[in-house]
């Protein structure tokens, strides 16, 4: 099942042993090179800044996510193998969107998997293009070619028909 982004912001992080709040997952650690959502960036007890990582996520709760205690919540510092990522600080939201020939728009919203995998980029248009057909296009993950620290290129599905072809379907009929 798809959810969008909005369910991994501001979340409760709820302790199954103590059966009460121990911090507060405010935004989504991405991961670039698969977009992949590592974790979240929280506000811990006494409000420091700490890391709740998705593997350590027992259940994923309208009310909040269930962990199993607050040892489930790290220190940056301590995530040595996550270092690079975590550094990148990766946002999706309002990145461009583009393809080869265009710029399509930017990152509105996106949805992900229960896997943690971004699946859908729903990208709105710019103000000049609103007033055509669509005004939100829906990359699927397929379409991605590359994710860089600007913009994510994807690939153009716009259908191009050759002189050939034309002359050929003109002649048939």
């Amino acid at each position: 099942m798809l959810k969008l982004s909005s369910t991994l912001l501001n979340q409760p992080v709820m302790s199954l042993r103590t059966g009460s709040q121990i911090g507060l997952a405010q935004t989504p650690i991405i991961n670039p090179h698969n977009l992949k959502i590592m974790g979240w960036w929280c506000s811990g007890p006494g409000g420091q800044r700490q890391i709740l990582l998705s593997e350590d996520v027992r259940e994923s709760l309208t009310d909040g996510l269930a962990v199993n205690d607050e040892d489930d919540l790290s220190d940056p510092a301590d995530l040595v193998r996550h270092k690079e990522i975590l550094e990148v600080n990766f946002d999706l939201l309002d990145k461009q969107v583009r393809t080869k020939r265009q710029k399509l728009g930017k990152v509105s919203d996106y949805s992900y998997n229960d896997g943690m995998f971004i699946q859908k980029l729903y990208v709105a248009r710019p103000l000049h293009k609103v007033f055509t057909s669509e005004d939100t296009l829906i990359i699927d993950r397929q379409q991605i070619l590359e994710v860089t620290d600007r913009f994510i290129l994807v690939r153009d599905t716009d259908i191009k028909a050759t002189a050939d072809e034309l002359a050929g379907s003109a002649v048939a009929a």
